[in-house]
């Protein structure tokens, strides 16, 4: 039971990290100007970034209750307030979980602002700083020196690059299924301009992820152990996340190489909407992979790398 607990509270905070970071700035490069903020305002649930916020508050403060417990070995202190202090003020872990207690505290507050350019980087911001504090409650921060340097660097960057990636898709996704925008000539424009700079963010996010995972896989597995990543739990669930990784590449490709020039070609010809439909189950079954992605990563923090003492 406490794992599930654990599983489910880090897959809460994972995807309302990547909602908070990638969504908020997906609107501020991706839908400029009147248009885009319509395509915004018209596409994005309007409670969506607060319900993410909550999420990720919730899904911390499971986190520090379980985690405190098993550093104390005492059930009881998952709910002592003495002992939760004690691991907040104490520990690398205290630090990464009390900054994205507190930055999910105030985007939770910012998000029930008017939606505008202001809040879209206010968000974005504290998006970056909630993602860059997975990177201290992770296996990044477990090496010393000038290793823990470079290996905590690399994840710091791997997490805001999943997070502008991801956080798009899930922005993209709620754009496409939206009725008002489909029915609006305007929001379809601005969606199709949204798509097009998307691509250009989209393919250097993708780059830095794979450098930065070649960099972290270097660390948490090592040459030694790659061949025995088959047999055993750990190597199996990160073999599954790469697997799913390449299916979102190839999403990722098909949206930006064939179904995005449709959507042009429909909007110059007036019927967008068979363009359209494809657009949306491409980028459903991309949300989809990413959500799978989200979970594996959430087991895979669970287990103990080849490369590290169990």
């Amino acid at each position: 039971m406490a794992l599930v607990l654990t599983l489910v509270a880090r897959l809460a905070q994972y995807g309302a990290a990547v909602v908070l970071l990638g969504a908020p700035l997906f609107f501020l490069y991706g839908l400029r100007g009147e248009a885009g903020r319509g395509a915004a305002a018209a596409g994005w649930p309007r409670l969506g970034f607060f319900f993410a916020a909550l999420a990720l508050l919730l899904g911390a403060g499971v986190a520090l209750s379980t985690e405190t417990a098993t550093m104390t070995d005492q059930p009881a202190d998952a709910l002592r307030p003495s002992a939760l202090w004690a691991v907040l003020s104490g520990s690398r872990y205290g630090l990464g979980i009390g900054a994205r207690l507190g930055l999910a505290t105030l985007a939770l507050a910012a998000s029930l602002a008017p939606g505008s350019r202001g809040l879209w980087a206010l968000l974005g911001g504290l998006g970056a700083g909630i993602a860059v504090s997975f990177a201290f409650t992770g296996h990044g921060a477990m090496d010393d020196g000038a290793r823990g340097m470079i290996h905590l660097g690399a994840d710091v960057i791997h997490l805001l690059a999943a997070g502008v990636w991801l956080g798009a898709v899930a922005a993209l996704a709620a754009l496409v299924q939206s009725r008002r925008i489909r029915d609006d000539a305007a929001g379809l424009k601005a969606l199709h301009s949204g798509l097009q700079r998307f691509s250009g963010i989209g393919s250097l996010a993708v780059a830095l992820l794979i450098l930065t995972g070649l960099i972290n896989s270097w660390f948490l597995i090592g040459p030694a152990h790659v061949l025995s990543l088959p047999g055993s739990i750990y190597g199996a669930v990160l073999i599954a996340k790469l697997l799913v990784f390449a299916l979102m590449l190839g999403l990722a490709a098909q949206n930006r190489y064939r179904l995005t020039p449709r959507l042009a070609d429909g909007l110059l010809n007036q019927a967008p909407k068979a363009a359209l439909s494809g657009l949306a189950w491409s980028i459903g079954f991309e949300t989809a992979a990413a959500i799978l992605i989200l979970a594996l990563v959430s087991a895979l923090g669970t287990l103990s790398p080849l490369a590290m003492p169990m």
